[in-house]
């Protein structure tokens, strides 16, 4: 929680810094309003959440070996490969679009 002098200031947009998958800094900014500072939160956590922090945080929070770091983004290529994939198929309509059905 945010000390009660940045909470009263709802002017101020709140900044975090945070690296992309490719190792830029990037700045997120998340702006209170009337005083909000729950709904800051959840949208600064979804923003993270979307661009992988939490993700990376967790992962360099202990060594990782060269041979599990590469195993690692072969993983991560196959996924990414396999969505595109199945993207294209969608669009070219080979597949059935997902979601839109009634709940």
């Amino acid at each position: 929680m945010l000390p009660a002098s940045r909470r009263s200031c709802h002017l101020k947009p709140e900044r975090a810094l945070s690296k992309n998958l490719k190792g830029e800094i990037t700045i997120v900014q998340i702006v209170v309003r009337n005083n909000n500072v729950e709904q800051a939160l959840k949208a600064l956590k979804k923003k993270m959440q979307r661009e992988g922090t939490f993700r990376e945080m967790k992962r360099r929070n202990h060594f990782e070996k060269p041979s599990e770091k590469r195993a690692r983004q072969k993983a991560e290529a196959i996924r990414r490969a396999r969505k595109l994939a199945r993207k294209r198929a969608q669009r070219e309509g080979l597949l059935p679009k997902r979601g839109g059905g009634p709940r």
